[in-house]
């Protein structure tokens, strides 16, 4: 493997090769939920986060 890969491609290639399909919503999930804490933190859009939540 090559030392210059981004994570990203690095946990593809791991998924691809160990056959852990299972981790992809799990890992998709954290993102969505840690960018709906960031923007509703500090943003014009946090009244309409909160009111989703």
């Amino acid at each position: 493997m090559s030392h210059n890969k981004s994570i990203i491609l690095e946990f593809w290639d791991f998924l691809k090769i160990r056959k852990k399909w299972w981790l992809l919503p799990i890992i998709i999930m954290l993102i969505l939920v840690g960018v709906l804490i960031v923007f509703g933190q500090s943003s014009a859009i946090s009244p309409f986060i909160y009111a989703l939540i």
